[in-house]
This record gives structure tokens, sequence and C-alpha cells, in this order.
């Protein structure tokens, strides 16, 4: 009797996203946001470029951020030091919190929608692990997303956040599957990659300016579907 060919069907039978660089951006981005609603509010000519270096550098300082309306602000002031005579968080903050609510101050990448549709075809289970507040549900539809999505794990409703286990266990919960049943993909090393490679996920990490993609890694999730069904290795 003639045998039958092996199965080419992966094991992966979820896959989960990061939100935040890897579904969506800030558009044009954050310097030009911040800019625009400080010149809302009485300081203009404040440069979208200047903003975007203090933001980032901001963030490195970072030892802990809990994705709260106060951690925000405080994130907030310490962009604008110097810049402003008062800190936001005494006067434009509460407009820029809700600027960043609005699906006008983000972009979806091109290779989302046609990503997401492709994978949800192929009869796999969506779902997202984000470290956000309470924004990311009403943006999520109001970008015409969060249809795709069976669960979402978003840190200000879990009460744990990337890259810990908590968060990532809790989205293989909802999801009723075993984490070796599901990758996770997303841009940032610490937090996507190796916060749900410890919780017993496949990953792929997402790196869109890479100038070539490695094994386990991606430059655009147009490949997405191909990579997960090709036999190589998921970790």
């Amino acid at each position: 009797m003639r045998q039958a060919a092996p199965s080419s069907a992966p094991t992966i039978r979820a896959i989960t996203f990061d939100v935040g660089g890897t579904l969506i951006d800030p558009y044009p981005s954050v310097g030009h946001i911040y800019s625009e609603v400080a010149r809302a509010h009485g300081y203009p000519g404040i440069s979208p470029a200047l903003l975007n270096r203090r933001f980032a550098a901001a963030w490195r300082a970072l030892r802990a951020f809990r994705y709260t309306r106060a951690h925000w602000a405080g994130l907030v002031d310490a962009t604008f030091l110097g810049l402003v005579h008062l800190p936001p968080s005494r006067t434009f903050f509460p407009a820029l919190y809700a600027r960043f609510s609005e699906p006008g101050a983000w972009r979806v990448y091109d290779d989302v929608l046609p990503a997401l549709a492709a994978l949800a075809g192929r009869g796999l289970k969506l779902g997202l692990i984000s470290n956000w507040d309470e924004r990311l549900r009403p943006l999520l539809r109001g970008l015409n997303l969060s249809r795709y999505f069976d669960v979402m794990a978003i840190s200000c409703e879990v009460g744990a956040a990337k890259p810990g286990r908590a968060i990532f266990r809790r989205a293989a919960a909802r999801l009723r599957l075993p984490p070796e049943e599901i990758l996770h993909v997303g841009d940032r090393l610490d937090m996507d990659v190796r916060g749900a490679q410890a919780a017993g996920f496949r990953t792929r990490w997402l790196r869109r300016n890479a100038r070539a993609a490695r094994p386990g890694q991606l430059r655009s999730l147009a490949g997405l579907v191909e990579s997960i069904y090709d036999q190589g290795p998921h970790r």
C-alpha cells in the first residue's frame, strides 16, 4: 500500500500580535502630534523632530512604565521639559491624551490588513497581546481592526504587562490553546520575542527596517503565512 505523504500542516493554531510598531504607528509621528497639540494651546514653533528626539530619550530613561494616564502624563512632561512654561500635565496633556485615542493619529501599516485576512482565511485564531491603556479597544474599532481578533489581552485589563509571562498565559487561556501552538509576532526583542518565548510561545520578530531577515525574523507581515507554513525552527 502506498504511504501517504507526511502532512505539511504546522502545529501553530493561533497567532497573537503586538500592536504599536507591529500593526499601527503614530502618524505622521509622535513629534508631529505633540507639536500640533502644543501649537493649539499657545506653544507654536516646537519642532516635531526635536520632540521625537526628546520623546525617545524620555522613553529610554524609563525604569518602569505602567501604561496608565498618570504615567503617560509624566512621560509627556519629561518630553516637554524646558520647552514650555508649565508642564503639559497642568495644561494641554488632556487634549494630547485624547488626540492619541483618535484613529486619525495613527496609521495601519500597509501589510497588516492583507496579512490578517489571509491568516483568518486559513482558519487560524488571531489575538492581540499589548501593553496599552483603556484607549486601545475603541481605537482598534475606529481603525477597523478589532473585527479580526478573537482575543485581546491588554495590560490595563489583565493587570500584567509584557515581557512578563502572565499576560501571554492569559492570552493562551482565552484562546484555549497550549502556548506551543501559538505564534507571537512583535517588533520588540525584549518585550515580544523574549517575553513570549519565556511563556512557551513560538515567535517571529518583526524588523521592518532591517536590511535582511534572519531565521525567526520578518521584515514584513506579507510573508507571515508562508513563514509559518515552512518547516524551519519557530523559536
